[in-house]
């Protein structure tokens, strides 16, 4: 089994998701050339999407560390960063089994209409492994391991189906929905935040999303010049000098210019499986709604998701070094802030305040439960071989509601998974009844 989920993950997104998408689309009926087509281009938009992520990695991640040094932040876990994070929950016996866990609820859940979203974002099926890893990790018994994972798996297909509309409205791509492990936990934030804002008068008629910026300053609200003014900021609080500075600037505005274009590719890929199984659910089943469920990766081509993520970084040490009981000192993930935000525009609509307020709260939350969930993290970390150093470590990657929530009531053993059970009930007949429409 362990050699299978290696061999599986090994992969990697640009292979496996253009693997599934082609099945997915002989089965809609889409032909066999279309199909591939489709699997292949979406594909290609991963690769192109892994390069634009390189260059946070290349340009933003050595910044991030040179303002952690010259600021002196003085906190005592480490974070390693979503990769490490993902490592430690697949090293688990929990991790062992996830996958095909996983993909057998999903179908028996959409066999009995409990959901709509087939969630094939496989590679993060690790946030599941990571609950399910610390339950099992507190509890010694696999069954509560397993089953935490698995509700978490659950309430991540129910978060997808509740945003699914306003995802394939945001993005304009139909059948589509985001139950990634992380994105899908901080929907009732947003949510609950969006309601909130509804209520402030200054925010209630807000419209400021890119094209109102465009229109209230002009050029200066292009993405591009923003990335360029960002990138200046960045630099100086990183104490370059014009090469590496310059070099930053030009970083950050490739990544406001490529990571849409990338998503674009991607999107193109899709449209044909979307009109396909619109096609097959409407011959086959009466009509019947199934989501392709993907990774959060495909929002981020929305210019607020972009800027707001890169504002969040400063904003983010800032708030590690002064948030009361904080320990984690962001370094590995910071750079990818705005996976943390993505969902925000979604459910703001692309509001840039809105997103910006949502955003710095969420990441209050995450330092928080990051800190939290260190000493487990740690000791998986350690037991894995993930962290050999003896240092106390975590990830904002583990600072997810989700993990907390159904971590802390799995602790209480079988009782606890019983409540989580039917918390998930009563979960999916809200999401059934309130699901966003637009």
């Amino acid at each position: 089994m362990e050699a299978i989920l290696d061999y599986i993950l090994s992969l990697g997104s640009t292979v496996f998701v253009p693997i599934v998408l082609f099945v997915i689309g002989l089965i809609f009926g889409l032909g066999f050339f279309k199909s591939i087509k489709s699997g292949i281009t979406v594909g290609v938009g991963f690769i192109g999407f892994n390069l634009a992520v390189g260059l946070i990695s290349s340009f933003l991640s050595p910044a991030v560390n040179l303002i952690v040094e010259r600021f002196g932040f003085n906190l005592t876990v480490i974070d390693l960063g979503s990769g490490a994070g993902a490592g430690v929950a697949f090293s688990t016996v929990v991790g062992a089994l996830i996958i095909p866990s996983v993909f057998i609820l999903n179908v028996i859940l959409l066999a009995i209409g409990a959901t709509k979203t087939m969630n094939i974002d496989i590679f993060n099926y690790s946030h599941y492994a990571f609950t399910g890893a610390v339950v099992h990790s507190v509890t010694g018994n696999l069954i509560l391991g397993m089953g935490a994972a698995l509700v978490q798996a659950a309430w991540s297909l129910l978060s997808a189906d509740y945003t699914a509309k306003r995802v394939q409205n945001e993005l304009g791509v139909e059948s589509i929905s985001i139950p990634q492990g992380y994105a899908a936990s901080s929907v009732p934030l947003f949510v609950i935040l969006d309601k909130i804002y509804s209520k402030i008068p200054f925010l209630q008629n807000s419209n400021l999303d890119i094209k109102g910026l465009q229109k209230k300053v002009g050029f200066m609200g292009d993405p591009v010049i923003i990335g360029g003014i960002l990138g200046i900021i960045l630099s100086l609080l990183s104490g370059y000098g014009f090469k590496d500075g310059a070099n930053l600037v030009m970083g950050v505005c490739g990544i406001m210019v490529l990571f849409p274009r990338m998503i674009k590719i991607i999107v193109e890929g899709l449209m044909p499986l979307s009109e396909a199984a619109k096609g097959f659910f409407a011959k086959h089943f009466s009509g019947k709604e199934v989501y392709i469920g993907l990774d959060s990766a495909v929002t981020l081509g929305h210019p607020t998701t972009m800027i707001i993520g890169t504002v969040l970084i400063p904003i983010t040490l800032i708030l590690a070094a002064i948030l009361p009981g904080n320990r984690v000192l962001p370094l590995a993930d910071l750079a990818f802030a705005a996976f943390f935000i993505c969902m925000a525009t979604i459910i703001h609509k692309g509001n840039i305040l809105k997103t910006l307020i949502s955003g710095i709260i969420n990441m209050i939350g995450i330092l928080y439960i990051a800190t939290w969930i260190s000493p487990y993290f740690t000791k998986l970390a350690e037991k894995g071989g993930v962290s050999e150093t003896g240092d106390k470590v975590s990830a904002l990657w583990a600072g997810n509601v989700f993990d907390f929530i159904i971590a802390n009531v799995g602790f209480l053993g079988y009782l606890g998974l019983a409540i989580l059970i039917v918390a998930t009930c009563f979960i999916a007949i809200f999401v059934k009844r309130n699901a966003l429409k637009d």
